[in-house]
């Protein structure tokens, strides 16, 4: 099994279990421990260095983790959209502008609302002209 693979599959399985309703409670039951020990240790120095060594290692690798598993959902997602943008009758020009910069990014989105907006008006007129013909076919 390659590297990739295995961390793709151990990337998912943290990040499955980091969000579990027990993962969180264990992690309750961690601080309540350690602030439990406090008064018995007198709150020293090492005391204070354990969880702030655990926490901010655990931390620092789950920034990782959960970035690859976003990478990866983000881009199953677009892959996904792609193809419905594709075999739809969407334009194919929308495929692929995760890409852009965020400047041409914004510079499609109005080009687009642009468009919404004129067939907007398309539509009020051809909807008042309907009416028109309904009420003059009433008379």
């Amino acid at each position: 099994m390659s590297f990739n693979k295995m961390f793709t599959s151990a990337a998912n399985k943290v990040a499955h279990a980091a969000g579990m309703p027990a993962t969180f409670v264990g992690c309750c039951a961690i601080i309540v421990v350690w602030a439990a020990t406090g008064p018995f240790l007198g709150f020293s120095d090492t005391w204070q260095l354990v969880i702030n060594t655990g926490t901010t290692i655990v931390t620092f690798l789950m920034v990782f983790l959960i970035q690859n598993t976003q990478n990866r959902d983000g881009a199953a997602i677009q892959a996904k959209l792609d193809e419905l943008i594709r075999v739809s009758e969407g334009e194919n020009k929308f495929i692929g502008i995760e890409h852009l910069t965020e400047e041409e990014v914004e510079d499609f989105r109005l080009k687009c609302e642009q468009a919404a907006k004129r067939a907007d008006r398309a539509a009020d007129r051809a909807n008042r002209a309907v009416a028109k013909q309904t009420a003059k076919a009433a008379k």
